[in-house]
């Protein structure tokens, strides 16, 4: 702690005596009496902000005075006073104040949070500004907290912290949206082509032509913003056993549901020595950790997302929290959900990738508590997962919530190089673009099994926020990069 300018969260715990301290922040209300001004000071480090009260008989300074008039809700404030305790109910101290510097001025007629309560909508608008609202700064307190138990719980298990590329030229999903990097100017191409015609002379293909000669490019070949760090962080497991992954991934998937970002954070650790089994382990006891972690590390704003955003939320994390997950093939999971076909819009059938609904049936009224979903058709499935023995499924799992659906993918890998070369084959890919992670196919193979967790998907969990581009700081989704 910084003695001469404690955090607030610092002030409050502290036993009153009279004893004199400095309260920095911003003003969320203010309100007058007959004798008393009373301002509520909050600096973020909290949930609780902590009232000053400014004696106007005992405060002759016209500095004070002037002050106070200025002070509106966002006005940045320097206060001086002594910590006593608080007659008022809801708050062991206050502050009386002695002396007020206004820091930053808010004009009541242009800060646009004067209002209490805006809209979430509206304050995707300001994101630079709305982590100054309950509602953000608790998400924010929640964000540093859920990160902070993410590298404890990976460090006590003896797993290594890797940085893998953000910028690559593999496609680890298969699925082709992804975002690409390039140095090369698309409207000097288009000038470009556009002058030659103009000239009579011919450019092959035009300004397409342009941009496939690759050997243009930084690189000199095609690359793009990763979609997943996971197949370079197993060349690191097939070298010091366990290792994980955090960091930001991307998607250019033309997508504005509740649940999807172009930009977002993952959780990708890989296990050498590890089978399906192990990994299975290790995400039940990873998602119990973090969510007891929030329960226990973060009382104040879990009480206010229990209250204000999802009732109820406390009791489910805890339910999950001390919960069996339950271990279902995705065979054993069809034949529950053709059962009650009716009930769905997408109808299931074997073969078919799981709807969010499908999910949440599953969780919420078939097992009635967390499930692990394994042995998916290998169609649906990346081209890096370990086949069965039936030539069919491939050992794959999905960790379902209730109230979610999905919220862990992973699967043991295949560590086979005549199969998994078979694979990269049957799906179409490019054998030489994956030469170094066949490599490790090659030079001392191992059974080793990973899985993936989307950071902002578990904070629509442990917080119950509702939309995905409430929970990082500044969303990037189709039209939208303001910030």
């Amino acid at each position: 702690m910084a003695a001469e300018k404690p955090l607030i969260k610092e002030i409050i715990s502290q036993k009153a005596e009279g004893q004199e301290v400095t309260v920095l922040g911003w003003v969320r209300t203010k309100r007058d009496t007959k004798n008393l001004t009373f301002v509520q000071v909050n600096d973020g480090s909290c949930f609780a902000s902590i009232q000053v009260t400014f004696d106007k008989d005992a405060n002759p300074s016209n500095e004070i005075e002037t002050n106070l008039k200025k002070i509106t809700t966002g006005t940045s404030v320097s206060v001086r006073g002594k910590l006593v305790p608080s007659p008022a109910s809801g708050q062991a101290v206050e502050v009386q104040g002695l002396s007020l510097e206004i820091l930053g001025d808010a004009p009541a007629d242009s800060y646009p949070l004067q209002k209490k309560n805006h809209s979430f909508e509206f304050l995707r608008t300001v994101a630079h500004l709305r982590v100054r609202t309950n509602t953000f700064g608790a998400v924010a307190r929640m964000r540093s907290q859920m990160s902070f138990a993410i590298h404890t719980f990976f460090q006590e298990r003896g797993f290594q912290y890797v940085h893998t590329p953000l910028i690559t030229a593999s496609d680890c999903e298969g699925a082709g949206e992804m975002f690409r990097v390039t140095t090369m100017n698309p409207q000097k191409i288009a000038e470009e082509a556009y002058e030659a015609g103009k000239a009579g002379k011919t450019l092959p293909e035009g300004a397409a032509a342009a941009f496939a000669d690759y050997n243009n490019d930084f690189f000199g070949k095609p690359a793009n913003l990763t979609v997943s760090g996971q197949l370079e962080a197993e060349t690191y497991a097939l070298g010091v056993s366990r290792v994980y992954t955090f960091g930001p991934t991307f998607r250019a998937e033309n997508s504005n549901t509740t649940r999807h970002l172009a930009e977002f954070w993952m959780i990708e650790p890989e296990m050498a020595f590890f089978r399906l089994e192990d990994n299975m382990d290790i995400a039940e006891n990873f998602i119990k950790y973090l969510i007891n972690w929030a329960l226990e590390k973060c009382p104040e704003d879990m009480a206010f997302f229990d209250s204000r955003i999802h009732p109820g939320l406390i009791e489910t994390l805890k339910k999950v929290s001390s919960s069996d997950f339950a271990r279902v093939t995705y065979t054993e999971a069809m034949k529950e959900l053709e059962k009650c076909a009716d009930k769905f819009e997408f109808k299931p059938y074997w073969g078919c990738d799981l709807q969010s609904e499908h999910e949440k049936f599953l969780t919420e009224e078939v097992y009635k508590r967390p499930v692990i979903l394994t042995d998916y058709p290998k169609e649906i499935k990346a081209f890096y997962m370990k086949m069965n023995n039936d030539g069919k499924t491939v050992r794959a799992m999905d960790v379902l919530v209730p109230g979610l659906g999905e919220i862990i993918g992973g699967s043991e890998r295949e560590e086979n190089l005549e199969r998994l070369e078979n694979r990269i084959k049957e799906l179409g890919l490019e054998k030489d673009d994956y030469w170094w992670y066949l490599d490790l196919r090659r030079f001392g193979s191992v059974p080793h099994s990973g899985f993936g967790l989307g950071f902002e998907r578990l904070l629509l969990y442990v917080t119950g926020m509702t939309n995905i581009r409430d929970v990082i700081p500044y969303p990037r989704a189709p039209k939208l990069a303001d910030f």
